[in-house]
């Protein structure tokens, strides 16, 4: 079997060839004796035209006029000849079979106009569709690239667990696990953890950090690559309950080098599709990128974020930059504030309105970032940075972590952490201790700015947001 992409690339020099195609018909249309079948299976974007006459074996056996509707599945064998429509070559088949045939009118992806809100009341099928079918091919390319930056760069991929006993960001937003049994309709007795699966309570992580932390201080560099939970009743267009995260973590490195670190992995990202994924991009663009709008397109976007330095600024800047604007008349809907979180509309109007390009934060107030982030020397800003860029805001969350066992019990006491379920963490402060420091990409985002989709639902295979869990 050849790949429809492996063939639309080959071209002209494929003429001549016999070949066999498998996939599933987008359109079939009939004109006397001839019938003309697009085929995709997947490999790109564009599909190949299939040219049916009266010779073909199975033609007639299987009823190509009304079994192959669209999205009935096909197998094509035939020669490779050059074609006197737009594409550049077609298959002349000899032989086709009808593997699986559809009810065109029962289909529910049938050839017309799709709101991406349908599509995702049909996420076993709209990969099927050109712009998922586009966004996971993207997707792909991100996932391989981030495993060759960090394969190139020395790193070892550590697998963290997906069950936990600590909550790594404090935050409390995480989904419990049990084995205990609930009557249909009613509600738990007394529940003992000691009793349950783990003999403790157990929870689906939101974060692999922890866990990255531990192999980082005896193997220098690592990063982790996989899904976490965070219950979060959120309805937003930027949030999911569960999602990918990309978290590597540097031993012997402070926050220089993990801002550098987070600067060269985008970049190299984002390379990397602009090289690999063309025609899917330019597709993108032309259905997704606003259509008056005369800010850059989706490939000038990402040309520029592997073309310009990031800006870098203190969190104190930022919130400067914020309540000067305000003065000058720009209103918020949250009042920038030092000590304060930067909202989203504060993170975009610096890369948007400001630089116009991405920028990285960092020295933020530690009463709004995570105990395990180091304490500056003024007691009041701990080593974080977080990489903001246009349309999203924060796409990179990192730090340097607390490598000193005396402010690291002091922070999580301020905090309400307790040291038990710590316990591990605390002792490679204990065991030999030094400087390190991580960061946390949220995959999703990375591939949504990729791809000039609006909602992150539309850019991972199946989503789960609260109050839906589907297929």
């Amino acid at each position: 079997r050849v790949r429809v992409s492996r063939l639309i690339k080959a071209g002209a020099a494929a003429v001549g060839e016999t070949v066999v195609v498998c996939g599933w018909v987008r359109t079939n249309r009939k004109q006397k004796d001839l019938n003309f079948i697009e085929i995709n299976d997947g490999s790109c974007l564009a599909g190949v035209q299939v040219v049916v006459d009266a010779s073909t074996e199975g033609r007639q056996d299987h009823a190509l006029s009304s079994g192959a509707s669209t999205g009935a599945s096909m197998r094509v064998t035939g020669k490779v000849v050059e074609s006197p429509g737009h594409q550049e070559t077609e298959v002349r088949a000899t032989k086709v079979e009808l593997l699986g045939s559809v009810d065109g009118q029962t289909y529910p992806l049938a050839k017309k106009g799709h709101t991406l809100e349908h599509l995702r009341e049909q996420a076993h099928l709209r990969p099927r569709t050109n712009t998922i079918g586009a966004v996971m091919r993207v997707r792909n390319q991100l996932a391989y690239a981030t495993h060759s930056f960090f394969q190139q760069h020395g790193f070892m991929y550590v697998h963290t667990p997906i069950v936990t006993a600590s909550d790594c960001e404090g935050a409390g937003e995480m989904f419990q696990i049990t084995t205990h049994t609930l009557p249909p309709g009613g509600t738990p007795g007394k529940y003992e953890p000691a009793d349950d699966f783990f003999a403790k309570e157990a929870y689906l992580t939101v974060s692999g950090q922890l866990n990255g932390e531990y192999y980082a201080c005896a193997l220098s560099s690592i990063y982790t690559f996989g899904p976490t939970f965070r219950a979060e009743k959120s309805h937003t267009t930027r949030h999911l309950a569960e999602f990918w995260m990309i978290e590597p973590e540097i031993a012997f490195a402070d926050l220089g080098d993990d801002m550098n670190l987070a600067e060269a992995f985008l970049k190299h990202c984002f390379a990397h599709v602009l090289k690999c994924c063309d025609e899917d991009l330019a597709f993108l663009s032309k259905m997704y990128d606003p259509k008056e709008d005369t800010a850059p397109k989706l490939r000038e976007r990402l040309q520029l974020i592997v073309d310009e330095p990031f800006e870098r600024i203190t969190y104190t800047e930022a919130v400067e930059l914020c309540v000067k604007a305000a003065k000058e008349g720009k209103q918020w809907e949250f009042k920038p504030e030092w000590g304060e979180e930067l909202q989203t509309e504060h993170e975009r109007y610096i890369c948007e309105s400001v630089f116009h390009k991405p920028c990285i934060v960092y020295n933020y107030p530690k009463g709004c970032k995570a105990f395990y982030m180091r304490l500056n020397d003024d007691n009041k800003t701990v080593a974080a940075m977080d990489v903001l860029f246009p349309k999203v805001g924060e796409m990179v969350g990192g730090s340097q972590r607390e490598e000193r066992l005396d402010v690291l019990l002091q922070r999580m006491k301020e905090m309400g952490l307790p040291e038990e379920p710590y316990k591990a963490y605390l002792d490679t402060r204990r065991c030999g201790t030094q400087k390190h420091a991580g960061f946390g990409v949220g995959f999703e985002r990375l591939v949504l700015y990729a791809t000039a989709m609006e909602n992150i639902r539309d850019v991972i295979p199946f989503p789960r947001w609260h109050g839906s869990a589907l297929f």
